[in-house]
């Protein structure tokens, strides 16, 4: 919450910053909806027991976070086939080895599952409480005292001082404002930065000031006043419940390993058929499913969460897009595959900073390169004298003149006094608004309204030369360029509704007693008020064609008796019991009738920094950008084409407005003969079209380079993530700012949140927070493109290297005449996966196939992410292929080369085993990093220094003669190099699309 002087005393009187249900809801108040009954200053007199204002979006907490980890692990086939597996070695029948070969790499990767969720957890519960910690002042009987925001407890009197937030749902009481008037920033909603004006509860803003406390709190802790609270509405405000998801990669690996099972179903069957089935064979199957376990790697999911760890890490660390966060570190790599892109338009891909650039008075325009002559019209409208010439005897040049004047005068009076903007006044930096504002400080002023619209048109009035200096509830205060002020009283005020779309004023001024209807508004409801004339329609759209927002400004002048008539029916309509909003509206429509057309104004929200570079960028990227907008169509046209969205040479389809079944249908006929055409549509003719027209609708809407919906609504935003999902199978990314946005990037499969003047709420419910649109592109060529290539080739190797040993496993049993035998046993299977292959394999991690500087220089390459290649069935089949060759090779190898005894048949394979998947890491990387290196070097010395302790498996003197060297070297050799020629002749005649920007 920020305000200007303000030092605001609210009362909370509804509890809905709990984000979680608890089971004993119901308990808590929270079960039923009631209203409720609050006493003033007396939490003891509450009438049921509340939850506390404790904002919560942890997943677990103490009691559930073992018992949850553990199920969300298990609940995947993954793990639970492990877990199976570890429990089946309890059962004599089918134990293999000792426990600890398959208890110990299931409780490592369930550790450091374990220490992974912690540590997310612990992030979030830093991030509430830096939230729930934040220090309030509480009016008490003791005096003001010093309360957390969760503390606060429903009844409580709490001060809010300027640039806080509001900590809970709060009735307004007090205010240090004289008028009584508080404006608040709205930006944690809808993203953009809007001031609320309101007021206080009439009879508390009336207490007696105190002069340092400037409230008098003894007072409102004496008076017998509660406060009655209906039920809890669901509204944007509101917001109860957690979200979830899991990834894309997730899935395919899990169905991936799914077909690992299968073949390992299938082997373990193969090898009791090939014993015809003898004894009790149906115990061989299971001895042989275990014997075969290592077809299904248990080290892939933690080498993959492993990577999403060091992923996000990259991307927080990353210098050129500051002030990124990763708030969901198990879906980096799906930014790597992303195919729509859906963005919001207002605070994302523009700056919500609104800026005054055309006024037109229908003969004649202004724009920002004449506004000097505005200036002048001003200042001769206030310098020259009253008593002009006869009309008669004045020539035509200079009536002419004088009309143009007196014109951009009236426009530019009416548009200084038609708002709701208030001027207030800070000195040095503190508070002191008695003294600035008897002054009139310019230096000192700074401007608050409900938008950010008419903050740019007061600004603009001054800039000519009409200034607004003063403001309260019942006056306002314009100074001349000459430094005269000119008073007006405030008659009526009717604010701007969504409903109304214009706003009103009725103002006296005060040195002639003329009095003034003003009215300002959009050309859809302003064109049937304003007097006939035959250039509004067609002005108000070319502005909009530039991307303007246009705002129509009318006047009417009324005698004294006619607004003594209007208010007396005024009066009377408020006071009405039944109908009284369609009464009201009546009324004041009878005053909106025949008003004089002064002039339309345009001002322009202009574009966040490189945003047209970065959407070009997604564009060959193969991504589809689509623009979610309230904005009217003619504005989001027009941003579309400033922002590059849609380029030059592409055409334009504008789908007309339908309402009908048949409407809808005729339209998208007339769209289907349209070819690579970008699309825009309003949001209630989507709406028809998804009625009736789903399938056909989206299926050309997705064929579309670019699409543009205006005046969308938050769930209409949500609906068309969900469609795209659904009707294509893509995935999508959304991107907002604004708690309107919430909605849509929560549906999408990737959450981007813009950070930044406009609030937190985008960005605290997304997966990645940004700082700046532009980063997005950074966000996805580089650190998307990296982390799913990472992904896809850790977790391909890590494939490759269990289906080695296993097929290993295969050979020896079937030269042993199929017995379920191990090959290896105890510390050689565990330490295979572990400390003699786990770094080099992890450090894929830090390998890629291009510079950060050229994968944003060529955004094509990612396009070949698009299709899935680099974890397809097709790229599995050949790393199968592959480690089905090397298994054999180093097996048979060493069964053809072995000496007289089975430990040496174990010390060659295995030593080639190891030796092969060192060079097979090495074969793999694409860029050398120094860290790969240490790894293959630590790897290789851990090996060498444990041969000293395993003398169990390995003859530590057969290894250091010349024979098993040379058999070593000849076996490995014939399993990798191969492989090494292959890859040189692929890279030679049929080079991938990188290998061609690296040379």
């Amino acid at each position: 919450m920020s305000e200007e002087n303000y030092v605001d005393i609210l009362k909370q009187h509804l509890k809905t910053s709990v984000k979680k249900c608890c089971p004993w809801s119901r308990c808590c108040g929270m079960g039923d909806f009631r209203p409720r009954t609050v006493w003033l200053g007396h939490p003891e007199k509450r009438e049921q027991r509340y939850p506390r204002n404790v904002i919560n979006n942890q997943k677990y907490n103490f009691f559930t976070f073992l018992p949850g980890v553990l199920f969300n692990q298990f609940k995947y086939f993954f793990n639970l086939y492990f877990l199976l597996l570890a429990c089946s070695q309890f059962v004599n029948e089918l134990r293999l080895g000792a426990l600890y070969t398959y208890w110990v790499p299931l409780g490592i990767v369930l550790i450091i599952t374990i220490l992974r969720e912690a540590v997310e957890e612990i992030r979030c519960y830093c991030r509430d409480k830096e939230v729930n910690s934040q220090i309030y002042s509480k009016l008490s009987i003791r005096g003001t005292v010093k309360v957390k925001s969760s503390g606060i407890q429903v009844g409580d009197l709490i001060i809010v001082e300027k640039n806080q937030r509001v900590p809970a749902d709060m009735i307004f009481l007090r205010t240090s404002e004289r008028n009584g008037s508080c404006f608040l920033r709205t930006d944690q909603l809808d993203g953009e930065t809007d001031w609320k004006l309101r007021h206080p509860v009439a009879c508390t803003q009336r207490l007696k000031v105190m002069p340092h406390l400037m409230f008098l709190g003894d007072d409102l802790l004496q008076i017998r006043s509660y406060v009655y609270a209906e039920e809890p509405n669901i509204d944007i405000h509101n917001f109860i419940g957690t979200f979830t998801r899991v990834g894309l990669f997730d899935l395919e690996v899990n169905c991936l390993t799914k077909i690992l099972f299968g073949a390992l179903v299938v082997v373990s069957l193969v090898m009791v058929a090939l014993q015809h089935f003898a004894g009790r064979w149906y115990l061989q199957i299971f001895r042989f499913l275990l014997l075969f376990s290592n077809i299904v790697p248990i080290s892939l999911r933690v080498n993959l969460d492993m990577g999403k760890m060091v992923f996000s890490w990259m991307i927080r660390r990353d210098s050129k897009i500051p002030g990124t966060v990763v708030r969901a570190s198990t879906i980096p790599e799906q930014l790597g595959r992303i195919s729509y892109l859906l963005t919001d338009k207002t605070g994302t891909l523009t700056q919500n900073e609104m800026v005054f650039r055309r006024l037109h008075l229908g003969t004649v325009a202004y724009g920002m390169d004449s506004m000097d002559e505005v200036q002048s019209h001003v200042f001769s409208a206030y310098t020259q004298p009253s008593h002009d010439l006869p009309a008669s005897r004045v020539p035509a040049a200079t009536k002419v003149r004088k009309t143009i004047s007196s014109r951009v005068h009236e426009a530019v009076k009416a548009i200084a006094l038609v708002h709701c903007v208030t001027p207030a006044y800070e000195a040095n930096g503190v508070t002191d608004q008695a003294e600035a504002e008897q002054h009139y400080e310019d230096t000192c002023r700074v401007y608050q309204a409900a938008s950010p619209d008419e903050v740019s048109l007061v600004q603009w009035t001054e800039s000519v030369g009409l200034t607004l200096v003063g403001r309260d509830q019942n006056s306002m205060q314009l100074r001349t360029p000459s430094g005269q002020i000119l008073n007006f009283t405030i008659l009526q005020i009717f604010p701007f509704t969504y409903v109304s779309k214009r706003m009103g004023i009725i103002v006296r001024d005060e040195s002639t007693g003329e009095i003034t209807f003003y009215m300002k508004g959009a050309d859809v409801v302003m064109a049937g008020i304003v007097q006939y004339n035959d250039w509004l329609e067609e002005e108000c759209g070319n502005m909009a064609r530039e991307g303007l927002r246009v705002l129509v400004v009318s006047k009417k002048s009324l005698t004294e008796e006619q607004y003594q008539d209007f208010e007396a029916r005024y009066v009377q309509a408020k006071l009405s019991v039944h109908d009284r909003s369609l009464k009201v509206a009546t009324v004041i429509e009878s005053l909106e009738m025949e008003m004089e057309l002064l002039c339309l104004t345009g001002v322009e929200d202009q574009l966040q920094a490189d945003v047209r570079p970065t959407l070009e960028i997604l564009r060959n990227a193969g991504i589809k950008v689509w623009m979610l907008t309230g904005d009217k169509l003619e504005t989001a046209t027009c941003t579309a084409k400033n922002a590059h969205l849609v380029t030059r040479n592409q055409e334009i389809h504008i789908f007309n407005s339908v309402t009908t079944r048949g409407e809808a249908h005729l339209e998208l006929n007339a769209f289907r003969r349209k070819h690579d055409c970008a699309l825009v549509i309003s949001g209630d003719s989507l709406e028809v079209c998804l009625k009736f027209y789903e399938y056909e609708f989206m299926e050309l809407a997705c064929q579309c380079p670019a699409v543009v919906c205006c005046r969308c609504a938050p769930t209409q935003k949500a609906q068309i993530v969900r469609l795209l999902q659904e009707r294509t199978g893509k995935l999508t990314c959304a991107v907002g700012d604004g708690g309107n946005d919430v909605s849509m990037i929560q549906e999408a499969d990737c959450g981007v949140g813009v950070e930044g003047k406009e609030g937190k709420q985008a960005s605290l419910a997304a997966d990645f927070s940004v700082t700046q649109f532009k980063h997005l592109g950074r966000l996805l060529m580089v650190h998307g493109r990296n982390s799913y290539k990472r992904s896809a080739g850790l977790s391909q190797f890590v494939i490759h290297r269990s289906l080695c040993i296993s097929t290993m496993q295969a050979v020896f049993s079937s030269v042993f005449y199929f017995a379920s035998v191990p090959l290896y046993q105890g510390f050689l299977i565990i330490g295979y996966s572990t400390i003699y292959t786990m770094f080099p394999v992890f450090s894929l991690v830090l390998d890629k196939d291009v510079k950060s500087e050229v994968a944003m220089l060529y955004p094509e390459l990612y396009k070949d992410l698009l299709k899935g290649r680099p974890l397809s069935f097709k790229t599995f089949l050949i790393w199968v292929l592959i480690s089905i060759y090397q298994g054999s090779i180093i097996m048979y190898g060493a069964l053809l080369l072995f000496e007289s005894e089975f430990v040496h048949i174990v010390a060659i394979s295995f030593t080639s085993l190891i030796l092969t998947e060192l060079l097979m890491v090495a074969l793999t990387i694409q860029t050398w990093h120094w860290l790969m290196i240490v790894a293959e070097l630590l790897s290789l010395a851990c090996y060498i220094a444990s041969l000293v302790f395993l003398h169990e498996f390995i003859d530590v003197y057969f290894i250091a003669t010349m024979s098993f060297l040379w058999k070593v070297t000849v076996i490995t050799l014939v399993s990798c190099l191969p492989l090494y020629i292959l890859k040189y002749l692929r890279r030679r005649f049929s080079p991938p699309n990188y290998s061609k920007l690296t040379t």
